[in-house]
């Protein structure tokens, strides 16, 4: 029973939806996440990851990626039982794990591709002198 109970908050956490804004006061955050803001605002201090702007008022205003970690961390302390240090070091080697997977290079050209590239740029560039000048 209890393990039907966890997967079941599991699927909470997943299904929660964040709005598509730029930003998110603290109260938003804290309700949309079912957090008191006085934890949010501990949680910047313990988590390198948050790191809401502050705007000329001096209000908090979190991202939308600053509302996906509040949810990951949520997620590791709440749920899997992390400690504090325990989510911080799980939350650095998953970024380091996403960083190597994301340096991916850009597809290789071959010489002849890159100046045929080169020469339509170029191409653009004298329309728009002429234009200029004409």
């Amino acid at each position: 029973m209890t393990a039907r109970k966890k997967s079941t908050s599991k699927n909470k956490a997943a299904e929660i939806f964040i709005p598509d804004k730029l930003y998110f006061r603290i109260g938003e955050v804290a309700t949309l996440c079912r957090l008191p803001a006085y934890v949010l605002r501990f949680w910047e201090t313990e988590f390198p990851q948050l790191k809401p702007v502050k705007s000329s008022t001096g209000q908090r205003m979190y991202r939308k990626r600053d509302v996906e970690n509040v949810l990951r961390i949520k997620q590791l302390l709440y749920e899997q039982g992390f400690t504090i240090s325990g989510a911080r070091q799980h939350l650095r080697s998953e970024t380091k794990s996403d960083t190597t997977q994301a340096a991916i290079p850009f597809p290789a050209h071959s010489a002849a591709e890159l100046k045929h590239i080169r020469q339509g740029l170029r191409e653009i560039l004298n329309l728009l002198s002429t234009r200029r000048t004409g």
